[in-house]
Order: structure tokens, then C-alpha cells, then sequence
């Protein structure tokens, strides 16, 4: 499982200077273990989409669980004002760790993982405890996904009539097939669901900004009344301090926020012709969406939604035909007929097609691991069509964790699953950080000035600090998401909730720990870290390609 130290090797720290010198050679396979170019590493995971088409992803992406299912569970326990500013203070985070990993991803002339790039600037250790702690991030948002999809379908029959564990085996048995039939159909399937996703979407905007200037069927202008009753901040259980609750209040909301966001890195894969060019626009994209698709739409949602609305489903006092997207509530609300439905059928589509992608980055990610020696050699294998069979395999298998729904609420087990996957997405932003600053400090050292990037980041060195320092201040106030208050305002704590929300730590911390003490490897030196591996290749290859232009 840990790659071995090579006869003759001076010491691990040779081996720190890159992926290439870091790993030893890939062991030859046999004729029945088929190894599929475009099967092997998760730098690959666009295949032969376009650079367009990447982009539609990208952004189609923010459109995604968190936005469509999760506001509603933020919304509901914490008010409109309370998640616009969460969603403001993580979409700053998000572009500045973007605006680093780009940075670095535009140095380099292959689609590094981010966690090769931490091992080739920072510490072997760190590269092998990220690589699976992003495995575990999509192997774990898998069953989350089809958890939000069995609440969507609740909207149009209970759980009380069928158990959400029928509909978690059906959309789970398609995903699992669509993975093994093709390893490039997700690809494909998620670039039409977001082209799908981005009209849906700007439609229910501007019905939305209809509905609260009174052009619904009640012909109701809402505007901000929502905000003064019931409340910008949600329920407010001590109003001698007033201030002070709020601050609880946003800081409750954080988890949902960022979980609105996990997957925003993936951008920072793809590697086209023009580096600079792409690297640019896929940050100012990032930060377009986080304007428009995120403050936007929870804005417009916190004028026309009530937070206690029973027919949100997370709403405690929740009906049986409550939605799980707050924004199907919304139209149901506004007397509007048929769209409610129809919208909760797009709902539906676009959750099962992030969990069929989502199941896919999974085992691409478990795949990559076992060829850099990171996992066992197995997991590497491959189909004659190019799936990774086993990983495939490992990876359904996770996502069985789904079938709590079937003896909890589904709505407590997607809060528990949201508070999972949003630690273990801060702790991968906080690591492209850490490697960030390593980059920098081994450019300084080797004397490479700041005209020789690519791309700089935003800000710079301050804004990945920042960034940093902005991520931390998350990672300790989900930790509020974990109580809740009883009928007499008391407020208690969530073990289960507080569990889900910090187990990811250990988890980190020991795999970095135990990987250091196995191969006893140390930190990179900034001035003997690889900065030039394949580099002149890429600049000759621009070169050329500019000349040809």
C-alpha cells in the first residue's frame, strides 16, 4: 500500500521531488488485467470534452445538491440573512483556493492531481493523506446524493407508502451500470445535464424575481417581507443577545454552505492548450457563478420562501407533500400549478446525475491511487472497455451507506452526510493552500520571479494566507450545526451531527502520520523542489504553438 524506498536511493527524501521520481515504475499487468490509458489517474476524469464543454460542467456544477437541496435545510433553521452571509464569506474562500490552484496547476504541464502537486512541493506525506481523503470526499457525497434523491421523490410519495430504500436500489443499480458500461458516459451524460441545468435554472430566476414583485398567480408582491416575519435570522431563542445569536445562527449555516461548493477544485484538472488563457477563465467563471447562481438564487429564495414553512421538507413541522428543494416549495406557495412538479422532475434528474458522476470521480480517484503505488494494485485493474472494475466496485460498495435512510429520517441522514463531506472538502481546500504557500516559498528560493507564471493568484501570498485563515474560522464554526435547541430555547448538542462534522480529522491526521512513519519521508526543501520537470517541454510546445498562430 506504501511505495517502497528503491536499493540505492540516498535517502526518502530523493523522493521528493516529484510524482515521476516519487513512485516507483507501474508493475506490468496480465493479458486479463486490461490497462486503459484513459482508465488510469483522475487527471483524466473530461476525457475528450472540450474545453467549452468542461466550462459548461464547471459552472453546471454549482447547480448542484447544495443549492437545489441544501439551502432548504439552511434556509429553514436559520433564515434568508443568516445564508447569504455564509454563502458571501465560503464563495470568497472558494475563489481565492481556486485562484491558488491555479497558480500551481498552470506551472505545470500535465493535470497534476492536487495531491501529486503536494507531493511535489510540500511533503510526500500530505500528497498520500489527500489523495485519499478526496477519494473519500466523492465516495462519501455518492450515498449523499441518493439520499437527496429518495427526499425529492417524497414530494410526490411518502415514506410512509414506500421506503426511500426502493427508490435508493433502483437509482443506485442505474448509476452503478451507467459507471460499468462506459467510463466516459458520465462525462458526457453531466455536460448535457448542466447545458439542462444552466436554462433551468436562469428560468427559475426570473420567475422567481416575478414572484416577489407580485406577478404570480396571487398577485402578492413579497419583496423582503419574509425578512422582518418570521425573521432574517430564523428563530431566535434569547433576544437579550440579540447580536450574539446571530452570530450563532450564520455560523450554523456554514456547513450547508460550503457543502453548496465542494467540487469547486475540479476546474483546476482540466488542462488545455493555453494555459494562461484557460486557467484565467476558468477563476472568473468560478467567481461568476458564486455571484450569480449562489447569492442571487438564495436571495430571490429568502424573499418568496418563509424559513418556517411547513412545506419545506426540513421545516419541523414539515407536511407530508413538503419538497426538498426550497425552490419547488416556493412555486407551490406562489399558487403556481404543474411547474412545482415539473421542477422537482429536473430536481430529480440533476441530483441522480451528480451521483452517477460523482460514483464516477470516485473511482477514478480510488484508480489513481492504485497506480501510484497509493492503494492495492487490484483497485488499477480495468475492463476491456476501460472501467476500473474493482474500484468500481469498492466504491458501490460505499455507497450503500445510502440505506440508513431506511431506519432514519432521510432529512436527519442527508444533514449527517452534508456535515461529512463538508470537512472533508475544507480539508482538501486547506491542503491546495498549504501546497500553495510551499510552491511559493520553493519559486522565492529558487529565484523564479512572479512574470515567469502563468497565472498568478489572486492576491497573492496574503490571499492564500487569508484563504487559509478563512477556511480554519469554517472548520471550527460548523461545529454550531451540531445543536439544536428544545422547546424551552436550551440548546443541546448533536453528538451524532458533531461526529459526522469532525471525524474526517482523525482520519486525515493519521493517514499523514502513519504514511510518515512507514516510509519515513520527509519535507520538501524548497530549494530541491521539482520545478521543472516537463516545464520546458510545455514551453516549447506554446511556443510553437503561438509561431503557428
Amino acid at each position: 500500500m506504501f511505495p517502497r524506498r528503491r536499493p540505492g536511493s540516498r535517502s526518502s527524501a530523493a523522493c521528493e521531488l516529484g510524482p515521476i521520481s516519487a513512485e516507483p515504475a507501474a508493475p506490468q499487468t496480465t493479458p486479463e488485467a486490461h490497462q486503459s490509458e484513459h482508465a488510469l489517474g483522475f487527471t483524466d476524469i473530461y476525457g475528450s470534452l472540450t474545453p467549452r464543454q468542461v466550462s459548461i460542467i464547471t459552472i453546471g456544477s454549482a447547480i448542484g445538491t447544495g443549492l437545489m437541496v441544501g439551502t432548504g435545510r439552511a434556509l429553514s433553521t436559520s433564515g434568508p440573512a443568516a445564508i447569504i452571509i455564509s454563502y458571501t464569506i465560503v464563495g470568497f474562500a472558494v475563489y481565492l483556493v481556486l485562484s491558488a490552484l491555479g497558480e500551481v496547476g498552470s506551472w505545470l504541464p500535465k493535470p497534476y492531481t492536487v495531491a501529486d502537486q503536494a507531493v511535489r512541493f510540500c511533503h510526500p506525506a500530505l500528497g498520500f493523506s489527500l489523495g485519499w481523503i478526496f477519494w473519500l470526499k466523492y465516495a462519501v457525497v455518492t450515498p449523499n446524493q441518493l439520499t437527496a434523491a429518495a427526499l425529492v421523490v417524497s414530494y410526490w410519495v411518502g415514506a410512509e407508502r414506500v421506503n426511500p430504500g426502493i427508490w435508493i436500489t433502483v437509482f443506485l443499480s442505474t448509476i452503478v451500470t451507467l459507471n460499468f458500461v462506459n467510463h466516459r458516459l458520465p462525462s458526457k451524460i453531466e455536460f448535457y445535464v448542466s447545458s439542462f441545468k444552466l436554462v433551468v435554472m436562469l428560468g427559475l430566476m426570473i420567475l422567481s424575481t416575478v414572484i416577489a414583485l407580485g406577478g404570480g398567480p396571487d398577485q402578492e408582491a413579497k419583496g423582503f417581507r419574509y425578512w422582518s416575519y418570521p425573521g432574517a435570522f430564523g428563530a431566535q431563542h434569547h433576544r437579550d443577545h440579540a447580536l450574539l445569536e446571530k452570530f450563532y445562527i450564520t455560523c450554523s449555516t456554514m456547513s450547508s454552505a460550503t457543502f453548496a461548493y465542494i467540487g469547486s477544485e475540479r476546474s483546476g484538472l482540466a488542462h488545455f492548450p493555453n494555459v494562461r488563457k484557460a486557467t484565467s477563465r476558468a477563476i472568473q467563471n468560478t467567481f461568476y457563478r458564486v455571484m450569480v447562481f449562489h447569492l442571487l438564487a438564495i436571495t430571490l429564495l429568502g424573499m418568496i420562501v418563509p424559513h418556517d414553512s411547513v412545506s419545506v421538507a426540513f421545516s419541523s413541522d414539515a407536511s407530508h407533500e413538503a419538497a426538498a428543494s426550497a425552490f419547488v416549495a416556493a412555486l407551490y406557495l406562489a399558487g403556481i400549478s404543474v411547474l412545482p412538479d415539473l421542477l422537482n422532475a429536473c430536481v430529480l434528474l440533476f441530483v441522480l446525475s451528480i451521483a452517477d458522476y460523482d460514483l464516477y470521480l470516485a473511482t477514478k480517484a480510488m484508480c489513481d491511487l492504485a497506480v501510484k503505488h497509493r492503494a492495492p494494485a487490484f483497485l488499477s485493474r480495468t475492463t476491456r472497455r476501460g472501467v476500473p472494475i474493482y474500484a468500481l466496485a469498492v466504491c458501490s460498495s460505499t455507497a450503500t451507506l445510502a440505506y440508513l435512510n431506511v431506519r432514519q429520517d432521510s432529512t436527519v441522514v442527508f444533514g449527517y452526510f452534508v456535515d461529512m463531506v463538508t470537512m472533508l472538502g475544507l480539508l482538501t481546500w486547506i491542503s491546495i493552500l498549504v501546497t500553495h504557500i510551499s510552491f511559493v516559498r520553493a519559486r522565492k528560493a529558487q529565484g523564479i520571479p512572479d512574470k515567469a507564471l502563468a497565472f498568478r493568484a489572486r492576491f497573492g501570498l496574503p490571499g492564500t494566507c487569508l484563504a487559509l485563515l478563512l477556511c480554519l474560522f469554517i472548520s471550527v464554526a460548523i461545529v454550531f450545526d451540531s445543536f439544536s435547541f428544545d422547546d424551552s430555547g436550551v440548546r443541546t448538542l448533536d453528538v451524532k451531527s458533531f461526529i459526522a462534522s469532525y471525524i474526517s480529522i482523525p482520519v486525515y491526521i493519521s493517514l499523514m502520520v502513519g504514511y510518515k512513519l512507514a516510509v519515513h519521508s520527509k519535507r520538501v526543501d524548497p530549494k530541491e523542489a521539482d520545478l521543472w520537470t516537463d516545464k520546458i517541454e510545455l514551453d516549447r510546445e506554446e511556443r510553437d504553438r503561438a509561431e503557428g498562430n
